[in-house]
């Protein structure tokens, strides 16, 4: 990297307080003993900040997966502020500019480049110009125009607010500069930028092997919900990044529990029997790949039953609408009682051979081919109740 390419002020920010950290620490636990509260308002406010950047800067505005009014606009502003990374205009261009040209030159901060150059040293390195046409949306957003305007006197305002009040509650300024500043921009910073690194990195692909996204349950546990990131790539335009019930994606549960206040709106949300379709179609291509050249019967064994499996969960998709569309229109009972009936049979059908496919994928994946893996596998397939046709 020339000097000339160097981000000057971003550099000086970053390097400076990392190193304060580095040699003041250790005299500030010395000769000082916080109390516990100092910690767990520091491990809150990490959270709220965090969020302010997903619930924000990510889900609302870099991907529109919903809509909110503009007082909860203002608060997550105010706390994205304070997570010191930019305004939500320039953090929504750089993201929509990831997405658009991930793993290319063009991506800000590439994996492809080295894991250090996507999780820090990107943002020592000058970028282009925002790009209005990227983000002409926003541009027409106020509150985001104002936030981007005067970004540097929000962010040093709200850090320097909080954290004075904070040390007159606990009696303790040096504590809260050193902790609730300090040490939680050093943990938010990181976290973050785990996203750009780990999270393309170190974990599954699920739902695209396209691009180098990964799926951790770690890595969602300190990036408030965006360790799914395979599937964030896959879909981008979903408010959850975390689709199980039991995946930690506390930013989804925070919108989604605006949206029963009636807070937000509009919830984007990929279909489900999207979501299984498509990682049928990928563990097919991940098991074709891996044993490529060799055993072509059971190749062939293996295109017909995935095909099935996306027929049927392409016919679930189509009774289902026809169902919900008879049911809105509350004629012809007989006929809703029986795409009741066909949905019930095909979901039941459905479930056992999805099952069964994720049983047999996986001990494909799991062994090297022999014959007598490759006959027990033959077995497997004669054993499921798949039919050529969908019927019922």
């Amino acid at each position: 990297m020339k000097i000339s390419e160097i981000e000057w002020g971003v550099t000086l920010f970053i390097v400076g307080y990392h190193l304060a950290l580095l040699i003041g620490l250790p005299f500030y636990f010395i000769y000082q003993s916080p109390p516990v509260g100092l910690y767990v308002v520091s491990a809150v406010l990490l959270y709220l900040t965090g969020l302010g950047i997903t619930v924000g800067y990510h889900r609302l505005y870099a991907h529109p997966t919903y809509k909110t009014n503009k007082v909860i606009e203002a608060i997550i502003l105010f706390f994205a502020s304070m997570a010191t990374q930019g305004s939500a205009l320039k953090w929504a261009h750089d993201h929509r500019n990831h997405h658009a040209y991930v793993d290319t030159d063009k991506d800000p901060y590439s994996i492809k480049k080295g894991f250090l150059y996507a999780h820090i040293l990107w943002l020592f390195q000058k970028l282009p110009p925002i790009d209005e046409k990227i983000v002409a949306d926003l541009c027409r957003n106020k509150l985001v125009m104002f936030q981007h305007r005067f970004y540097v006197l929000l962010m040093i305002v709200t850090n320097t607010l909080v954290t004075l009040l904070i040390g007159y509650i606990f009696n303790d300024y040096l504590g809260a500069l050193v902790l609730t500043w300090g040490v939680r921009l050093f943990f938010l910073h990181h976290f973050t930028w785990f996203i750009n690194s780990l999270a393309h990195t170190w974990g599954s692909q699920s739902f695209s092997q396209e691009h180098s996204a990964v799926d951790n349950y770690c890595i969602s546990l300190l990036t408030f919900g965006e360790g799914y990131h395979n599937y964030h790539h896959t879909y981008a335009n979903d408010y959850r990044n975390g689709i199980k019930w039991y995946h930690f994606d506390p930013t989804k549960w925070i919108i989604w529990t605006l949206s029963r206040f009636k807070l937000a709106t509009g919830l984007r949300r990929v279909n489900s029997f999207q979501i299984k379709e498509r990682m049928v179609i990928e563990r097919k291509n991940e098991i074709k790949q891996s044993w490529f050249g060799q055993k072509q019967r059971l190749f062939d064994r293996l295109e017909g039953f995935s095909q099935t499996l996306i027929d049927k969960i392409a016919t679930m998709r189509q009774l289902t609408n026809e169902y919900n569309l008879f049911k809105q229109s509350r004629e012809d009972k007989s006929q809703l009682k029986s795409l009741y009936l066909k949905i019930k049979s095909l979901r039941k059908s459905l479930r056992s051979d999805l099952k069964s496919w994720k049983k047999l994928s996986k001990k494909i994946l799991r062994f090297d081919v022999d014959d007598g893996v490759a006959h027990e596998i033959e077995l497997s397939f004669q054993k499921m109740a798949v039919h050529e046709k969908v019927g019922f």
